[in-house]
């Protein structure tokens, strides 16, 4: 089974060798791809110089615009189901998701359709974040599960095992939201089409190096996004 870890990046030149060794150094096989939205810090010059120490294992590809995580991962999904993946994952750059759950995923995945790395599914499990912004991530993806009805207590996590039939099946030309209601995006499409989703606990930790991109933006696409995920799937135009 070919399995694809997709990074996207944009200024993670702190991170993203560290994180690149990290998921290379795990069992399995793992493929990486960066998803480099032309990180003006260097990053895809770091990532093409590691290239040559993991041959056929370490992909780039570079996109001239940014605009928004949600873009960039659909980019990374196409550019996986174009080289014949199985098993297509979503992680962060910064070791907020930590590398060695990446086969914990996997092998639920392979009892689903698709498996997410979930900081609430068994209480809180999150480490470094101020109460603010735990609150308001907890409480979020509450909002979520109670407007959308979906079976899932991290409807904002984007660490993520998608089996190759989920990116087919969803329509991938279809999902529209760009930052985090991409990944609740993402998951609604995918229990809407009937897909097994399991969540598999892990621990959440911060970024330490490099800066976050959450901003007020962000969340209130989420917010707003949501209401409009459900009002077209109750008028059957999802």
């Amino acid at each position: 089974m070919k399995k694809l870890v997709i990074i996207p990046t944009y200024n993670e030149k702190e991170n993203i060798a560290r994180i690149i060794a990290a998921v290379m150094a795990l069992d399995g096989g793992f493929e990486v791809l960066v998803v480099d939205d032309s990180s003006p810090d260097g990053t895809a010059d770091i990532v093409k110089s590691l290239q040559g120490q993991y041959p056929e294992k370490l992909h780039l590809t570079i996109r001239n615009i940014k605009d928004g995580l949600g873009k960039a991962y659909i980019h990374g999904f196409r550019w996986a189901l174009d080289n014949g993946y199985d098993y297509i994952f979503e992680m962060d750059a910064d070791f907020s998701h930590n590398p060695n759950d990446l086969p914990k995923l996997y092998e639920a995945c392979l009892d689903a359709d698709m498996t997410i790395g979930s900081r609430y599914s068994k209480g809180v499990n999150v480490v470094n974040w101020p109460m603010s912004r735990v609150l308001l991530s907890y409480f979020a993806s509450k909002y979520v599960r109670f407007i959308l009805g979906i079976p899932v207590h991290d409807t904002t996590a984007g660490f993520v095992c998608f089996s190759r039939k989920v990116l087919e099946g969803i329509g991938l030309d279809n999902v529209k939201l760009k930052g985090y209601g991409f990944q609740v995006e993402m998951k609604f499409r995918a229990f809407k089409k009937g897909y097994k989703i399991k969540e598999v606990p892990i621990i959440f930790t911060d970024r330490t190096e490099g800066e976050s991109k959450m901003n007020g933006g962000i969340i209130k696409e989420a917010v707003f996004g949501v209401l409009d995920l459900k009002l077209k799937s109750i008028f059957g135009k999802l």
